[in-house]
């Protein structure tokens, strides 16, 4: 929320909200009850872009967070469908393969995150001598 004295109107806060929820444009300024134009000429606005991006932002990770919330059941699934001896060769091959994959992918991101920690610490290191 934006703080008194701001361009940033109330309006515009309803108008980022309105859309992230509404199919377009057109719906989007009708639902907080402005005109199109009015919707596009903001949507040029640094700000109101910046509180789009944000907005934005804020609704994938909550997203995110709903994806990991299930990962669990969706590992256990692949898993299942893997030594499901009575499934079809082809779906047990492509669980096999997504699991792969993905713990590759993991291993791929550890190492990186590694790196970049060690290279902030060399750079803290050194910022700091």
């Amino acid at each position: 929320m934006r703080g008194h004295g701001t361009k940033f109107s109330r309006k515009m806060e309803e108008t980022v909200a309105a859309l992230l929820t509404q199919p377009n444009v057109d719906a989007a300024a009708r639902s907080v009850g402005i005109s199109v134009a009015t919707l596009m000429r903001w949507q040029k606005d640094p700000e109101f872009q910046k509180a789009l991006r944000e907005a934005r932002r804020a609704a994938f990770g909550q997203a995110i967070a709903r994806l990991q919330q299930t990962s669990g059941a969706a590992v256990a699934t692949l898993g299942k469908m893997m030594v499901e001896q009575t499934a079809p060769p082809s779906p047990r091959v492509r669980a096999a393969e997504a699991i792969i994959n993905h713990a590759a992918k993991a291993i791929e991101i550890e190492d990186i995150d590694a790196r970049v920690t060690e290279l902030e610490r060399v750079a803290e290191a050194k910022s700091k001598a």
